[in-house]
């Protein structure tokens, strides 16, 4: 589709509702505000689900510098609604997954394939909030603006770079589809990055939405071994549920490293830290074997850092990297292919899920640890 201009459903209301956090603590609140209009090569969805997400938290409790007020929410599944002027391949009533990185297409890593590396998102979305031609594309009622962290998807509607939408299946569900934009589009660019081979062994460290994720993915693609960590016992038997075939309690256990050991001789060979808390990015190296890759995939709060041993990095042939998500416009529609065969599970990945109205108690029991896997929240329920 080739539009000179916008190009909408006919039943778009005014008027939406939208979870606004105000920038001052960590409380959200539900207002009404208006219908956002999407420009040049941008669509309008109209939102079933959004995933609840630590990236998410940190800006809540001011632990990522973002500008607020601001809704956030940042994996989405919805039907298109409106496309911007210059839209091809998407209309009306599409049913569309949106990833967390929007990439504009032309800077200097979008050219060369990385779109995890988008300089303009980065620039203009994580540090300004807004879309990628530098403004917020929502307001109050009064006109004020509001900040967008990604495309501000826990609304009823929301804007977005056709560049960060695919298609989504039919024969997938609508409203747990929505963690493929982040759960599982971050769980398949760390996997990628790792390099993965089938009859590796592998750990994940922190087994919430995107670590379960991970312990999925693994499983799926053929891992010898799949161990996973963390403090919570529930957190752990979903873990089992999806795939692990090791768990270990670090809050139950005095060395989680040789639990590790034992479980797997030798440690394994790629881990995956899922949670950027220092402590548990110093455990994930420890439990690498010789030759081993860790892949940190956990954002931590501020500028918190880890200590690295350098003697062992060195002679044991250590391999750190970082992964922020995967390639939006290759990797996305690659995500969604591999829910459609069965290597993701979707509706296996969603543990709670919210109205809009009980959005704020969402994030409430997301920081107080009452979340196994991911929750969500649907706009119509």
């Amino acid at each position: 589709m080739n539009t000179a201009t916008a190009t909408a459903s006919a039943d778009l209301p005014a008027t939406m509702l939208a979870a606004v956090w105000q920038g001052d603590s960590p409380k959200l609140t539900v207002e009404e505000i208006p219908v956002p209009q999407p420009q040049e090569g941008e669509a309008l969805v109209r939102v079933t689900a959004c995933g609840v997400c630590h990236t998410d938290l940190h800006v809540l409790k001011g632990e990522v510098a973002f500008p607020g007020p601001a809704v956030v929410g940042h994996e989405i599944s919805g039907t298109i609604a409106q496309v911007g002027p210059g839209v091809e391949g998407l209309a009306t009533g599409d049913r569309v997954v949106g990833a967390f990185v929007m990439p504009c297409g032309h800077c200097r890593h979008c050219e060369r394939g990385r779109d995890d590396m988008c300089e303009t998102f980065f620039a203009e979305n994580r540090l300004k909030g807004n879309l990628l031609d530098g403004t917020s594309r929502l307001t109050r009622p009064d006109g004020s603006r509001l900040s967008m962290y990604s495309m501000g998807g826990m609304a009823e509607f929301a804007v977005v770079p056709v560049t960060a939408l695919t298609a989504l299946d039919e024969a997938l569900p609508m409203d747990s589809s929505c963690v493929l934009g982040c759960a599982g589009f971050t769980a398949y660019g760390a996997l990628a990055a790792s390099g993965l081979q089938a009859g590796e062994s592998m750990a994940v460290v922190a087994v919430g939405g995107v670590g379960s994720s991970i312990v999925q993915m693994g499983k799926h693609l053929g891992a010898s071994a799949v161990v996973a960590l963390d403090v919570t016992d529930e957190k752990l038997a979903g873990a089992r549920v999806l795939g692990a075939t090791h768990t270990v309690n670090t809050a139950a256990t005095d060395d989680p490293a040789a639990a590790v050991r034992e479980a797997v001789p030798g440690g394994v060979d790629v881990v995956f830290e899922a949670l950027g808390r220092p402590e548990t990015f110093e455990l994930s190296q420890s439990l690498l074997a010789d030759g081993g890759r860790m892949v940190a995939v956990g954002i931590a709060a501020g500028d918190a850092t880890a200590r690295v041993p350098i003697t062992q990095l060195v002679r044991r042939g250590h391999t750190i990297r970082g992964s922020f998500g995967a390639r939006t416009r290759k990797d996305l529609p690659a995500v969604v292919a591999l829910a459609a065969e069965g290597g993701f599970d979707v509706a296996g990945a969603v543990t709670r899920t919210y109205g809009l109205d009980e959005v704020d108690r969402a994030y409430r029991d997301l920081a107080e640890g009452r979340i196994t896997g991911r929750a969500i929240v649907v706009m119509g329920r």
